[in-house]
């Protein structure tokens, strides 16, 4: 497959354009949930592309107001990319979505993510034979299902990773919870003198969006209340999990029915690695 093939067209995109400020990003990314938005300028009749502006970015520069100023670059993709291509970029640069523009004009085609891979394997458009045993990372995120899920919340933000498998006292594998486990029961608490990277002028649901929801990579935020109950009350039980014999293409299909991104590795009954997204594109 080429990147035109399985991309997000710019048609269904939300983009920002410049001259532009913070809340015209902040507006789209709370009005549509994005983790991200594209930045365009407009050349005459033609739609250029500049950029990306992250919730991240919006978090590290909170006193900065200009949208040229709080984008940034990230490797782009040609509509006529192969699939493979698109995938060596995103883990090279460890991109979870390229923005596909035109070679001569870089006017904006439309966005490649890693869940259009995804969804090019688990349907055989892709490569999907590999074993997933060759695949997953061995290094597995866990924590006991006692640990108060504040203390969760700032183990996922220092290990850069959106999961935590849960163990029992045993060691077993129990449960896994998510980010967005996590941000399904945190609050923003309103009225503290030291809030973090805060915005001015936003209610609550706003507040949480801009700051909170960092998509992939948690960002711990200083205004938030998080129950102080264990891992266990909040935790998924139902694990989706896959054997080392089992392919790429099986994990790619896993992961797009049940909305996932990683998958637990098991052996035996044991647990033995994780496999994210990401991994399946070295399948390609």
């Amino acid at each position: 497959m080429n990147v035109e093939d399985a991309m997000t067209p710019r048609s269904q995109l939300v983009v920002v354009e410049l001259p532009g400020t913070r809340d015209d990003a902040l507006a789209y990314i709370q009005e549509h949930g994005f983790s991200s938005v594209p930045v365009v300028k407009r050349d005459g009749d033609e739609e250029v592309y500049r950029g990306i502006v992250s919730r991240d970015d919006l978090i590290s520069k909170p006193e900065e107001d200009q949208l040229a100023l709080l984008m940034r670059e990230v490797p782009t993709v040609t509509p006529t990319d192969t699939l493979v291509e698109a995938a060596r970029v995103m883990l090279e640069k460890g991109a979870r979505r390229l923005p596909v523009v035109e070679a001569d004009s870089l006017g904006l085609k439309g966005i490649v993510t890693v869940t259009d891979v995804i969804r090019a394997i688990a349907r055989g458009h892709e490569n999907g034979n590999t074993p997933c045993g060759d695949l997953a990372t061995r290094e597995v995120n866990a924590a006991y299902v006692g640990t108060p899920l504040p203390t969760i919340e700032r183990e996922l933000g220092l290990a850069r990773v959106p999961y935590a498998v849960c163990l029992d006292e045993h060691g077993k594998m129990a449960g896994i919870v998510t980010e967005v486990d996590i941000l399904e029961v945190a609050r923003v608490v309103e009225g503290e003198e030291s809030t973090g990277n805060s915005f001015a002028d936003q209610d609550a649901d706003y507040a949480w969006e801009g700051i909170k929801g960092t998509g992939n990579r948690y960002l711990p935020t200083r205004n938030v209340e998080i129950p102080t109950a264990p891992v266990s009350e909040f935790m998924s039980e139902e694990l989706v999990t896959v054997s080392k014999r089992r392919t790429a293409r099986e994990a790619a299909q896993e992961m797009i029915t049940n909305e996932i991104e990683q998958i637990p590795l098991v052996s035996g009954g044991e647990l033995v690695g994780i496999v994210r997204d990401v991994d399946l594109l070295e399948a390609l």
